[in-house]
């Protein structure tokens, strides 16, 4: 009898076909990336991929761009890029873990060099892993599963981002050092990219204009987005908007501030121009989104 297939690639499309652990559509962990019935059609990936190959070969291409997996290959597949050609070997083994965007950007919230990793990933789908590092990710996910199947914990989903920040800590120092090994420069659309998102994580608390970060860099507000869309398939509205709205859910679950304070922290005109901001952003009013 044929398996059910994923019907999209999305955390609650594999929790109907694989009972993995999880937490609510925020992250679900694959024991067996074998035993996930994968789609067979090409499918825009809506979470964050991080598996890791253990044993045999696959085959996936990533915006019609064939990437090959071996053992000890780590795969890092954003959300918005479109999955498809999946094959994989019959000794095929590996882990894996699915990522809400949201759920990822609270994890990666104190992460340094940010930007080198988003563009990493990018630009490399697939890349290679040492021994050490291996046994390092394992040990990971075995720690992330028990403390995800420990449900009686009161701060379990706290701990969980906690572990998965230190394990993006270790997996960003992989990357750091194949980086420095990488003869390979970068495009001139990467670089303004980068340069851009570094922009941005120091200066979007006080400035939203795309025309005063083209400014920064020496370049036509049309020119940054066409390159920022090119490289990211995001515009820099929308790169901006998702940094301010998340420092936006950070402060009203984390801080005292009033809602008031929060949109004098962030320069919106007052409090009215923060909530709709918000409500279009994320579904609810500010208010609505602490109580709940």
């Amino acid at each position: 009898m044929e398996r059910i297939r994923m019907i999209e690639l999305s955390i609650a499309g594999a929790r109907k076909v694989y009972h993995g652990s999880y937490i609510e559509d925020r992250i679900l962990l694959i024991d067996e990336f074998a035993n996930l019935p994968l789609p067979e059609e090409p499918r825009r990936a809506k979470c964050i991929v991080l598996g890791l190959c253990l044993h045999g070969k696959a085959q996936y291409s990533v915006d019609t761009e064939d990437h090959n997996v071996r053992a000890n290959d780590a795969i890092l597949i954003s959300e918005g890029q479109i999955i498809d050609n999946y094959m994989l070997s019959p000794d095929f083994s590996g882990i894996g873990i699915l990522i809400s965007a949201d759920f990822f950007s609270e994890i990666i919230k104190g992460v340094h060099e940010l930007s080198s990793l988003f563009l990493f990933s990018r630009t490399h789908p697939v890349f290679s892993l040492n021994n050490e590092e291996v046994e390092t990710i394992k040990m990971y996910f075995m720690a992330i599963k028990q403390k995800v199947d420990d449900v009686g914990h009161h701060f379990r989903t706290d701990v969980v981002r906690s572990i998965m920040m230190t394990m993006i800590y270790d997996l960003s120092n992989a990357i750091y050092r194949l980086q420095t090994n990488n003869d390979k420069r970068q495009t001139r659309a990467e670089a303004i990219f980068t340069s851009f998102i570094q922009l941005v994580e120091r200066n979007f608390r006080v400035e939203r204009r795309v025309g005063w970060y083209a400014e920064q860099l020496c370049i036509t507000p049309k020119y940054l987005s066409e390159t920022v869309k090119q490289v990211s398939r995001r515009t820099p509205n929308e790169w901006i908007d998702n940094y301010v709205t998340l420092e936006v859910r950070v402060l009203l679950k984390n801080s005292t501030m009033s809602i008031k304070e929060i949109a004098q922290t962030l320069n919106f005109p007052n409090q009215s121009f923060l909530g709709k901001f918000f409500k279009e952003h994320v579904g609810m009013s500010p208010s609505d989104y602490r109580k709940n």
